[in-house]
């Protein structure tokens, strides 16, 4: 065994289980998976592993060869690519459904391809799979491995195929992964607000399927990029309706899989709009991200359709911090992913607002700061005993989180935590950055541990439990 990975392009033709079988080699659910066929149209990349065997797997589209434009000559098209960038296919049958048309087709195109073949006949399990197994053999690709993805039936026997396969591959070293972890931004918004076209110009290619109808982009997928010599890691999601018109089961798996984008990424692209800014979905996204402690950029897409760009994007502005004062000065960034207008500014922005999600404080800086604003706004009294802040420490990064040690701390009033946190925003040059202010109480140094010796107490103190 060398060290060579192989990138093995899962294909054939709808609802053969490919997705099925890229989850169970990749060991997580990256997949959406449906009886509906089509589910899958772009490509998605993922590293597997198989026995003692690491994979670069890539799930593509099944696609009807007959439609030669629109939705399914792109799913096309991006299957080909998969293909093309693979060292090994394995191309699904369904053994219970039997040997269709395009699976002839499929099989043409492997070997047109001129890459190594490994013959699967998913859905195998039991006798019903039989006939369709023996069917197999006239795609003339060899024999067929019979094998139940859902199941994990056959996988012995695909390890075998692939250990083969790989023998006949020319020798060669796997590139080295760099050791620094791809800064990872998720792309989110509305249906239609342009995501997936504005990965593709950001990247230089046509990466990711687009068109004008909505809900093209159903799975959150990953593109890996190289910007700047930092690895990247872009995460197209589905765009999000409001939570009542989302009834299709299809539709509700496409919303987990952009939560679950959201909740693995470190940035937050929120796309909107231009001509509906600010709108109801697009406050409940960020304010959603911004609480799952991630640095939110906000991007206005269109943004040459506008008229008077100055006032409208003051307008924005303030219209902005007033409806999401816990994200003021987040930034905004006017673009125009078809006219490229704008793109160069979002990668730098992206970059800064990483850093700022991950900085540090100095526990000395912090304090000198403190006391400035204690003095300049005290805290109020409460009950006629006064608050009294004694300390501040940053305890965490990614998102900043401070801890304010304080008498006590569960009075201390929501509009004095929020202008501690605004202040340290302005001080610190925190943006766009979630900040979590923690308040705890110190310990009263004239209360002694032992039972009898409480301030003002003669008796016998409280019994240990």
């Amino acid at each position: 065994m060398t060290d060579f990975i192989p990138r093995i392009a899962v294909v054939g033709r709808p609802n053969v289980g490919k997705s099925t079988l890229f989850n169970r080699l990749a060991g997580k659910p990256l997949a959406i998976v449906d009886d509906r066929p089509g589910v899958t149209r772009d490509r998605r990349e993922a590293v597997g592993r198989l026995g003692d065997m690491d994979l670069r797997l890539i799930d593509t589209a099944g696609y009807d060869d007959e439609k030669k434009e629109g939705l399914e000559a792109e799913m096309r098209a991006q299957t080909e690519i998969a293909i093309k960038d693979a060292d090994i296919c394995l191309l699904l049958i369904d053994a219970r459904a039997g040997i269709m048309p395009l699976d002839q087709t499929f099989a043409e195109v492997m070997r047109k391809a001129g890459k190594p073949v490994i013959l699967l006949a998913n859905k195998a399990e039991g006798r019903a799979g039989q006939s369709g197994l023996l069917d197999a053999y006239s795609l003339g690709l060899g024999e067929p491995v019979a094998i139940s993805a859902a199941h994990g039936e056959g996988m012995s026997e695909l390890y075998q195929a692939l250990i083969d396969a790989i023998g006949q591959q020319p020798q060669k070293s796997s590139k080295a992964r760099p050791d620094s972890p791809p800064l990872r931004i998720a792309v989110i918004g509305r249906p239609n607000a342009g995501k997936s076209t504005l990965i593709n110009c950001l990247i230089g290619e046509q990466r990711l399927i687009t068109g004008p109808e909505a809900g093209i982009t159903r799975d959150a997928i990953a593109v890996d990029w190289l910007w700047d010599g930092r690895r990247v890691r872009l995460h197209d999601t589905a765009g999000l309706r409001k939570k009542g018109k989302v009834s299709d089961r299809l539709e509700r798996m496409s919303v987990a899989d952009t939560l679950r984008a959201i909740k693995f990424s470190e940035v937050v692209l929120l796309l909107m709009d231009a001509s509906h800014p600010l709108e109801k979905q697009d406050l409940q996204l960020a304010d959603m991200a911004f609480s799952e402690g991630r640095a939110v950029a906000v991007a206005i897409s269109k943004f040459d359709l506008v008229p008077d760009r100055e006032a409208y994007l003051k307008e924005v502005r303030e219209e902005f911090d007033r409806l999401l004062p816990q994200m003021s000065g987040a930034p905004l960034l006017p673009i125009s992913a078809l006219k490229n207008k704008g793109l160069d500014k979002i990668m730098p922005t992206l970059s800064i607002l990483h850093r700022n999600w991950d900085a540090k404080v100095k526990t000395r800086d912090l304090n000198d700061w403190l006391h400035e604003m204690i003095e300049r706004h005290p805290p109020p009294a409460v009950n006629g005993r006064r608050i009294k802040p004694r300390y501040l420490t940053q305890t965490k990064s990614r998102p900043p989180t401070f801890v304010l040690m304080c008498s006590r701390a569960a009075d201390l009033p929501d509009s004095y935590k929020r202008y501690l946190i605004n202040g340290l925003r302005t001080a610190f040059d925190l943006p766009g950055v979630p900040i979590r202010l923690i308040v705890k109480a110190g310990k009263n140094p004239y209360v002694d541990s032992e039972p009898g010796n409480e301030r003002g107490g003669s008796g016998p103190g409280p019994k240990k439990r």
